[in-house]
């Protein structure tokens, strides 16, 4: 792999984590990842939606006509969404139920709009397919780290199986009700991205 195909698939991860440095799909945090498991699925699942719609975008880009683009691009997204969510009722259909109609919504995540916009449409198919890796990935990233901590200070449970010992609780330890609810995980992001820019020179404002 090429520095420039490198570039393409890492950067999402850190530098120019679609996340904390381009602020997109920060309300996919408010919903899914109270608990880890399903914010693991829909990090897996936006990933395989942005890497085959970028994929299948650039390879039709020259025959789409640009007036059309958008509604094209919709409906390439909208079928690779129905595909995994028939796959989800299939192989995990309580993790399905969870996520409930957030998985219809990754049609609207702007991170997959965004993605098939600025670099699907101007890229050849290999490198476009990078870029949705990189970015489903570093999407996921964010959306595993908040859910990781949600679920285990909120629950006392990862991934559904008990953590925090028993005995912690009989001496008087008790999970933290606020950890559960919508508004920690903007918080929690809010907290990431504070990190992510405060060890990069490069995203401090002066």
């Amino acid at each position: 792999m090429n520095e420039k195909n490198k570039a393409i698939l890492f950067n999402p991860l850190s530098k120019d984590n679609p996340v904390t440095v381009q602020m997109l799909g920060i309300c996919s945090a408010l919903a899914v990842t109270s608990k880890l498991e399903p914010a693991v699925i829909m990090a897996i699942s936006v990933t395989a939606v942005i890497a085959f719609s970028n994929l299948i975008i650039s390879l039709i880009r020259n025959s789409v006509p640009g007036r059309i683009r958008i509604i094209v691009q919709l409906l390439v997204v909208a079928a690779l969404v129905t595909v995994i969510n028939e796959i989800l009722k299939a192989f995990a259909y309580d993790v399905s139920k969870q996520l409930s109609v957030f998985i219809g919504l990754i049609i609207t995540n702007c991170i997959v709009m965004g993605r098939l916009e600025a670099f699907a449409l101007g890229n050849k198919p290999w490198p476009s397919f990078l870029d949705g890796i990189g970015n489903g990935v570093g999407y996921g990233l964010i959306l595993v780290i908040v859910g990781f901590f949600r679920e285990l200070f909120g629950s006392g449970t990862l991934w559904g199986f008990r953590i925090i010992p028993e005995s912690f609780y009989e001496a008087g330890y008790a999970n933290n009700g606020l950890m559960i609810l919508p508004p920690m995980a903007l918080i929690l992001v809010a907290c990431i991205i504070w990190i992510h820019r405060s060890k990069d020179k490069n995203l401090q404002e002066k």
